[in-house]
């Protein structure tokens, strides 16, 4: 199988109204027993935050990530995929942080959320080619989901 990604960030904001441990727990079941690396920030309104933020850099992971994400997150990628995807094969992608910490994974239109992007490994380095990159994977892990993580 080729190697869809260099890298994957997965990140989000724990405010201080929020519980990290529940945070974290999400992030874990969503990535597995991954370390996160934490930093303290201010927000635009001087409260403080912490960033919760991990890298990933094997295909492993990156196939276990987005087969966690259900059928409905995966055709949403599948159709948006050119807004996922821009000139620096850089992908993109937003989950509401509210509902993933309920276990349910969507795409989110607001900024509370968990974010996840990654540098698609594409040869020539054209978006057309990361876009290709990706349509394949999204549609491998798409085809293998197991029938509980279909909506």
């Amino acid at each position: 199988m080729q190697v869809t990604f260099h890298w994957v960030r997965v990140q989000t904001f724990c405010y201080a109204t929020e519980r990290q441990d529940l945070l974290e727990d999400t992030l874990k079941e969503l990535l597995g027993d991954i370390e996160f690396e934490e930093e303290i920030t201010e927000s635009e309104h001087g409260n403080t935050m912490m960033i919760l933020e991990t890298r990933i850099t094997k295909q492993r992971e990156f196939t276990d990530l987005f087969s966690k994400l259900g059928e409905g997150v995966l055709d949403f990628i599948l159709e948006d995929m050119d807004n996922r995807v821009d000139e620096d094969d850089m992908f993109y992608l937003r989950l509401d942080k509210q509902k993933a910490v309920q276990g349910i994974y969507e795409i989110a239109h607001h900024g509370d959320v968990i974010s996840i992007f990654g540098k698609v490994q594409a040869h020539p380095a054209k978006k057309e080619v990361a876009v290709k990159v990706m349509t394949e994977f999204i549609e491998g892990i798409r085809k293998n989901l197991p029938r509980s993580a279909r909506s």
